[in-house]
């Protein structure tokens, strides 16, 4: 399929971030892939209803929700509620992708969770921290959604949602948003019951990769920033350095898994992530999920697999355990 193109590009390309982005040099954007969407729904396969709602007209900034099955029949029993991020280098993808909401409708039935996939805004039109403050938003937005009562703004939330039962979770840049929306959330007094990190995108001084990569990873934190001058110690992207890893401690959560995959470049950080959280001083429980064979966001890629499905039963349950 063709890559979606926001507007008329001419030929003159400025930036080029493969396989994400193209910027040409009147402001054109071309992102390469994640732009097919699908329309909120119910799905036949599962029996989990969906529907978007926007939670600050001011800025646009909306979520999908996922209602599963355990909310039917009018069962007073209140569900777990995940608050997902989804990935695609800060600059692709959508809560509303055919990859995020087919794998949201499996997790959210597998679960029996309500599932609130944020729709945050993107790099470059904007730039970080706006899909922190997005993600931010949404969680808080949640968690007050849950305790609004019947009169509330949002009746999913208010009949089913648990608010002593919160899970964040992302995948690649979505677990970089939620690793910092965590952390940031602690500064404000939340607590959430789990975090989740999927492949996370980070950056770590002590593993070293090609070449090729590092560059790669300094221009798309460059770009995604818009700061020329941004730079890869910058506690946001690497957690695990001197003077970001402290901060770890804080972490909101009773616990934490970091999910990484063999043959994934990033796997070594996110390791790096693992050992720092457990040496930070937090008092919590960690769990590592090291997939032998595979490579970045599989479960996402290949849904079909028998890997896929044991990474969503890991999942599960680890929401399901609250």
């Amino acid at each position: 399929m063709a890559p979606s193109i926001d507007a008329a590009c001419p030929s003159e390309v400025e930036i080029e971030l493969f396989p994400f982005i193209r910027v040409y040099k009147n402001g054109n954007i071309e992102r390469l892939f994640g732009t097919r969407t699908v329309p909120a729904s119910l799905d036949a396969t599962t029996g989990v209803a969906s529907k978007d709602v926007t939670i600050d007209p001011a800025t646009g900034l909306s979520v999908r929700l996922y209602l599963p099955p355990a909310a039917a029949g009018g069962s007073a029993k209140k569900l777990p509620v995940l608050v997902y991020v989804h990935g695609g280098g800060f600059m692709v993808e959508s809560a509303a992708s055919p990859t995020y909401h087919r794998y949201l409708n499996a997790l959210s039935a597998r679960a029996g969770a309500l599932a609130v996939s944020v729709e945050y805004r993107r790099a470059p039109e904007h730039p970080l921290p706006v899909a922190y403050d997005d993600s931010l938003a949404a969680l808080a937005w949640a968690v007050d959604a849950c305790t609004a009562g019947p009169a509330g703004s949002e009746p999913w939330l208010a009949a089913h949602g648990d608010a002593s039962r919160v899970f964040l979770a992302g995948d690649s840049a979505g677990g970089n948003i939620a690793h910092n929306v965590a952390l940031r959330a602690a500064a404000e007094g939340a607590a959430i019951a789990g975090v989740m990190l999927l492949h996370p995108f980070f950056w770590d001084p002590s593993n070293t990769m090609a070449p090729e990569l590092e560059v790669r990873i300094r221009r798309e934190w460059r770009f995604t920033c818009a700061r020329p001058d941004a730079e890869v110690n910058d506690p946001r992207i690497c957690p695990t350095s001197a003077g970001a890893a402290p901060l770890l401690a804080a972490m909101p959560c009773v616990r934490v898994m970091v999910a990484v995959a063999e043959k994934d470049f990033l796997a070594p950080k996110g390791r790096a992530y693992h050992a720092a959280l457990l040496a930070s001083g937090w008092r919590g429980e960690a769990e590592l999920v090291d997939t032998p064979g595979q490579d970045h966001v599989f479960h996402l890629l290949r849904p079909g697999t028998e890997a896929a499905a044991k990474m969503l039963g890991r999942v599960a349950d680890f929401i399901s355990r609250a």
